[in-house]
């Protein structure tokens, strides 16, 4: 059993190095084809005719068939190698995997440079799957080829950068993740492009979430007796790290969640809950940010955490019922609704409740039944109340039926909630009147 499992290690050390080996030579590859490129684009005075539209006079020479069958050959080679991958990888055949593996990036031997980018990141992805699942890879072994993975075209160096620090961090290695980070924030090459900046940006996002984290680690482990001990500096040398560039992201369109939440968290713990609040309310109502029900949502929780009156949690929830008519504080929001003593409140509770309902997934909910239960009986106080709720039901009337109030709908609440049959029964003839249902005789 011993001489196999080493056996298996050297198996598996080969195939990392000839991997690596393979990635090594790819720069030399690109170089010769854009060597090649170059030899073609040259001055030559019959290509400068060809190019101005004159026919040349040279007879065309066919390539030959035993190259064109090479080529075709060697393509479909590397292309059922992919597939023997593919299927070893969704069988969780890890080892197998491997074995092709190996043989499989002979495809970057291709010198299609159109193409390369492309062999290069499916190869780096391939690669990187088996590792992390492969019994017997090891750090070493992934880390030593991730560094070469990274080195192995420029498009990709930030992207295996950032995958390589979630690696390290899964593996609970945080420090050398936020080394990693660190290096792919000081790196560059050439101008600056848009989509470069867009990543330099994320992983400096990234290293400040790292920031986050050892400030919660280091505020859970702090001296509470002496707020002036290197604890707490350094407690506060984190906080401001990673505010720096939370700040900045911050500042540009997009979806920010969990750094957001670190911010306002870090921000609340030092007391600075203006700043907080400006922080959320810019990502929940600045028109540049994408639309984002979760950023209402901590707006919100932040609010009600506050004890903010009702009037300006209704405001939020009425912003959220636009992006999701069918998220839980809905039923919040109704809640406050028919709390509240506007007149036309308790109508619109009724719009939130039936538009709760237009969603299957609160078909069973008894708490969103019995809270449509109160609304119809404060709105039944009106004189014209029938008016009201048929008005929200006309739309509803060919397919709520079929959605709430079947014969199998009857048999099922009776059965396994009877009080929500009891519910239902009691709004059956005031939301479908005239219907004959499963809710309309007695309770089986």
């Amino acid at each position: 059993m011993e001489e196999e499992r080493r056996a298996g290690n050297r198996k598996l050390a080969g195939w990392c190095q000839n991997f690596i080996l393979s990635m090594a030579d790819l720069d030399d590859q690109v170089r010769d084809f854009s060597t090649v490129k170059n030899l073609d684009d040259g001055s030559d005075s019959s290509d400068r005719s060809c190019r101005k539209g004159h026919k040349s006079t040279l007879p065309l020479v066919k390539p030959l068939s035993v190259e064109m069958d090479k080529e075709t050959g060697f393509r479909r080679s590397v292309q059922m190698c992919l597939e023997h991958i593919r299927e070893a990888m969704l069988r969780h055949r890890w080892q197998e995997a491997a074995d092709y593996m190996a043989s499989y990036p002979q495809i970057l031997e291709d010198r299609n440079g159109a193409t390369a980018v492309l062999y290069k990141e499916v190869v780096w992805r391939i690669c990187t799957e088996i590792l992390h699942h492969h019994p017997r890879a090891t750090m070493e072994s992934c880390n030593i080829t991730y560094e070469r993975m990274k080195h192995s075209g420029v498009k990709l160096y930030l992207t295996i950068c950032l995958e390589h620090c979630f690696h390290l961090l899964l593996n609970g290695q945080m420090e050398e993740a936020k080394q990693q980070l660190s290096v792919a924030e000081s790196w560059r090459y050439g101008k600056e492009s848009a989509t470069q900046h867009h990543k330099v940006q994320l992983i400096q996002a990234y290293r400040s979430l790292l920031d986050y984290i050892i400030w919660c680690d280091k505020r859970r482990t702090r001296s509470k007796n002496n707020p002036f001990d290197s604890d707490h500096q350094d407690l506060h040398n984190y906080f401001r790290q990673a505010s720096v560039h939370l700040q900045e992201i911050l500042k540009s369109p997009g979806v920010w969640d969990p750094f957001i939440l670190s911010y306002v968290e870090m921000l609340e713990f030092y007391g600075d809950h203006v700043e907080a609040l400006n922080v959320l309310n810019n990502y929940a109502l600045n028109k540049r940010f994408p639309p984002n029900p979760n950023a209402h949502v901590f707006l919100y929780q932040f609010l009600k955490r506050h004890n903010t009156p009702e009037k300006k949690l209704i405001k939020v929830l009425k912003n959220l019922h636009v992006l999701v008519p069918s998220h839980e504080l809905m039923l919040e929001y109704s809640y406050f609704l028919l709390q509240s003593e506007k007149i036309g409140d308790s109508q619109k509770a009724l719009g939130v409740l039936l538009e709760m309902l237009d969603f299957a997934c609160w078909r069973s909910n008894l708490d969103v039944w019995r809270c449509l239960q109160a609304v119809v009986q404060d709105l039944r106080l009106r004189d014209d109340w029938e008016r009201i709720v048929q008005e929200q039901m006309a739309s509803r009337q060919d397919w709520w039926p079929v959605l709430h109030f079947t014969s199998f709908h009857a048999a099922k609440d009776s059965k396994e909630n009877p009080q929500l049959w009891k519910v239902k029964s009691s709004l059956l003839k005031i939301l479908c009147p005239g219907r004959t249902l499963g809710y309309s005789g007695k309770k089986r």
